[in-house]
């Protein structure tokens, strides 16, 4: 476990232990964690409150994805130039501010604002706070048990968010899912605020063009992968959308290898471990983001259940997301790192097929718990052990680089892949603002199933390199 009972030293000299930090840190993933569950239950109630269509709803839920993608890496680069506790309380102000302005939305326009706002904050808050959890954990060991606290945290906000999301928005309205994190934000500020290191930044300049580049692509593919559920993807504004976006993301490239002081330095992609733990968060990031928010329109459309019995009957997706988060740096420590990464995929792959041709028809299910029992415990052993394998060897300087990247990486799975899966499975309704949902669900194993391809090329590699010989 990790020592508790080892200080570190806040704002004011104070000698304060390394636990209260690392609570008040783990509280914006908790945060973040908690509202996106939350708001994926009120979704049906959202669409029909402000009279959205299937694609509408997409778009609200994109639109803090792509922000918050985009802008990610800006997120790490700033938190290792200004400080990562600056930019940790900076973000999250913007952040807690346009929650608030999302429960006054009344349109689809005004809700896809603050939703914009939001991503923007979080994206501000998330590498910054895992910039500091590295800050406070330095050795490898430390780092991977540390992330499995993080993972844990995660399950809890999906736990929590899954049992307030469908209650609030049947007893008070889904305006409520956007006020009710804002009192946990406020808390984890104040906590990190008096304790955690105040690291100092390091010189450098801002790649703008660079954050440009990626957020524009970023951009361009979820919109044109979102436009293709409405018009198809053979319409211009598919195609417009999809050639945007991959002419920026290769800009990106061109920029990066020439910008003086780059977002991305590009050498940090000749580590395996890197590319290998990225790839995975992009493929299973696409999975997470569309599953919840399938799955409880699914649950409430096809099963007949209420928001409130759609969140309860969640529960054991969030249970087993942290049981496998704490069971993860076990797994990694007996088996390594790149063994125990596959074996969580594998169990995630299981649940996922399970979900696709499950049977229930109406209500809960005893087979449908066998297949949220996979899918939670898959998610925490495959989520916390690709966030250790990318960051777990940082140098100086580089946690809020590779901190940045790992859940940029994730946030940009979640927006293309939901864009991508939404459109697939729209498309094969065959009904306007109908959704396919085994044709969903089978795009989500499809997924699991390449991040796992990938994962065990990565393991052999390295159990047939030499120099890997005993490395966990």
């Amino acid at each position: 476990m990790i020592d508790k009972t080892a200080v570190t030293t806040g704002p004011a000299g104070q000698r304060i232990p390394r636990g209260i930090a690392m609570t008040g840190l783990a509280s914006a993933m908790f945060l973040v964690i908690l509202d996106a569950a939350m708001v994926n239950l009120a979704g049906r109630t959202i669409r029909e409150g402000l009279g959205l269509t299937a694609a509408e709803l997409t778009i609200v839920v994109d639109s803090y994805l792509v922000t918050f993608a985009g802008l990610l890496l800006l997120g790490g680069r700033l938190a290792d130039v200004l400080g990562g506790r600056k930019v940790f309380l900076a973000g999250m102000a913007v952040y807690l501010a346009a929650t608030a302005f999302c429960a006054l939305a009344t349109t689809g326009g005004m809700l896809v604002a603050g939703r914009i706002g939001q991503g923007v904050g979080a994206a501000a808050v998330m590498p910054a706070a895992l910039s500091l959890v590295l800050a406070l954990y330095s050795s490898p060991a430390e780092r991977t048990r540390a992330m499995g606290v993080w993972g844990a945290v995660a399950g809890a906000g999906s736990l929590l968010g899954v049992l307030l999301g469908g209650t609030l928005t049947q007893l008070l309205g889904w305006q409520s899912v956007f006020l009710a994190p804002v009192p946990f934000g406020v808390i984890g500020a104040i906590i990190v605020w008096r304790s955690a290191p105040a690291v100092p930044g390091r010189p450098g300049r801002f790649d703008a063009l660079g954050a440009g580049a990626i957020t524009i692509g970023i951009s361009g593919l979820a919109l044109g992968m979102v436009s293709a559920s409405d018009a198809g993807f053979g319409a211009p504004s598919t195609g417009v959308g999809l050639a945007v976006g991959v002419v920026s993301l290769v800009a990106f490239v061109f920029v990066e290898q020439r910008a003086t002081h780059p977002l991305v330095p590009l050498g940090v992609f000749r580590r395996r471990p890197v590319i290998t733990a990225n790839a995975v968060m992009l493929l299973v990031g696409g999975t997470l983001t569309s599953l919840f928010f399938f799955l409880p329109q699914y649950q409430q459309d096809v099963l007949g259940m209420s928001p409130l019995s759609a969140g309860m009957t969640q529960i054991p997706i969030a249970l087993m997301i942290i049981v496998g988060s704490v069971l993860a740096p076990l797994l990694a420590k007996r088996i390594g790192l790149p063994h125990a990464l596959p074996v969580g995929l594998a169990v995630l792959l299981t649940g996922f097929l399970w979900l696709a041709v499950d049977p229930t028809t109406s209500g809960f299910s005893v087979s449908l718990l066998g297949a949220f029992v996979l899918i939670g415990t898959g998610l925490g052993l495959g989520l916390v052990n690709a966030t250790a394998m990318g960051v777990r060897d940082s140098g100086d300087g580089e946690s809020g680089l590779l901190s940045g990247l790992v859940n940029a990486a994730q946030q940009l799975g979640g927006a293309v892949g939901l864009a991508a899966l939404a459109g697939i499975a729209i498309g094969a309704a065959g009904k306007h603002g109908d959704i396919s949902f085994t044709t969903a669900f089978l795009g989500e194993a499809a997924l699991v199933a390449i991040a796992l391809t990938l994962s065990l090329f990565s393991a052999t590699r390295k159990r047939q390199a030499p120099a890997a010989v005993g490395t966990h």
